[in-house]
């Protein structure tokens, strides 16, 4: 690949900062969830409420609350 060397890997580049402490275990959870297989909201949000982290604000996760977080993170 003659043309690889001249790409560039900028991080964060769609980010003002880097993740938050909380955006780091929320991604940590997510994976895990899938190398669990759970793929469905419902099942993340009951891995989130026996693993953590909280939810937003430390209120419990609910499939709302998650899906609008993810929406948030991706915008």
């Amino acid at each position: 690949m003659a043309y690889a060397a001249s790409l560039v890997n900028v991080m964060h580049q769609h980010r003002l900062a880097e993740p938050s402490a909380c955006e780091n275990l929320l991604g940590d959870a997510i994976e895990r969830a899938f190398a669990a297989g759970i793929h469905d909201l419902d099942g993340m949000v009951r891995l989130l409420h026996d693993t953590g982290p909280a939810g937003p604000d430390g209120e419990p996760w609910t499939a709302a609350r998650l899906e609008a977080e993810l929406a948030r993170l991706g915008a």
